[in-house]
């Protein structure tokens, strides 16, 4: 028989409880196929791209953000993080001055060369590199699991939720092409292994050029024509239109042309592999409805 009082046991038995998240340690495998262990949720991490700044603040742990890359600007907190990388790279004295526990990296966005050299850091580094919408959610779940995020398992499950709304939404849907435009000049597309392209199937939506092999690739002119897109898309930041698409207006043969479906969505939303992806999948797959009751005899 134990020596605490009753009550006393209870008492700890709750406090015990609920320092549990605090206390477990925590493994995941990362995109990258990793294991990853952190004997404690990790309290100071490094941001190194804005789509998983928003991810974090997404999953409520934003406040524990204590440096992030360029160009992390959502929510507005994330705009008064200190900076450590850049076009130029990684600032990495500055990391390790900030001695963050968790470093949450891009997987596409840096060179091996300057992983491997984040990587001798000796700080546990958690590569994201989702490749379908489906991995977007398991990683906000893996990412809450490293972080004992009490809303990560909400906020991956409304996730799902919406992206299988609209799947069924537009399941039987009559098929439309949709050329990307990365780039102008020179013509620059994304083939049918890039996350985008899961979001125009999403819609019942086609990319013209999915059979490309390089997930970005250069087209020519000849081709587009060729592939008779019925929507042409574009980003720009806050979907302003800037004039990307324009120089199509001088191939009325196009059906996107012919029927006035050039559309700009928000760069932001749709490049970022966040939460926000799914607004840009509305956005884009009430853009393709549109085009396909333009295709209707």
């Amino acid at each position: 028989m134990s020596r605490w009082p009753r009550a006393l046991r209870a008492n700890a038995f709750f406090i015990l409880l609920a320092l549990a998240p605090c206390l477990a340690a925590q493994t995941v495998t990362d995109d990258a196929g990793r294991l990853l262990r952190l004997a404690h949720p990790a309290q100071r991490i490094v941001s190194l791209s804005p789509g998983i700044t928003e991810l974090l603040f997404a999953i409520g742990v934003g406040d524990r953000v204590i440096a992030a890359s360029e160009f992390s600007d959502y929510p507005a907190a994330a705009r008064l993080l200190p900076r450590v990388s850049r076009a130029q790279g990684i600032d990495l004295e500055k990391i390790a001055a900030l001695e963050p526990d968790l470093v949450v990296l891009w997987g596409s966005g840096y060179p091996p060369a300057l992983q491997q050299a984040l990587q001798a850091l000796e700080v546990p580094t958690y590569v994201y590199e989702p490749s379908t919408l489906e991995s977007i959610a398991s990683s906000i779940e893996r990412l809450g699991a490293l972080t004992a995020s009490a809303s990560a398992p909400t906020v991956a499950a409304d996730f799902r939720s919406r992206l299988n709304s609209l799947r069924q939404h537009y399941a039987q849907r009559a098929p439309v092409r949709v050329f990307y435009q990365v780039w102008s000049n020179p013509i620059m597309t994304l083939s049918g292994r890039h996350l985008v392209s899961e979001v125009m199937r999403t819609c019942g939506a086609r990319n013209v050029f999915e059979a490309l092999r390089p997930l970005v690739a250069t087209v020519d002119i000849e081709a587009v024509i060729a592939a008779q897109p019925q929507v042409i898309i574009a980003t720009e930041v806050q979907a302003i239109d800037r004039g990307a698409l324009d120089s199509w207006r001088r191939y009325p043969q196009l059906p996107a042309v012919a029927n006035h479906h050039l559309v700009t969505l928000d760069a932001d939303e749709l490049d970022r592999a966040a939460v926000r992806i799914l607004d840009a999948a509305t956005e884009l797959c009430e853009q393709v409805e549109q085009a396909r009751d333009a295709a209707r005899p």
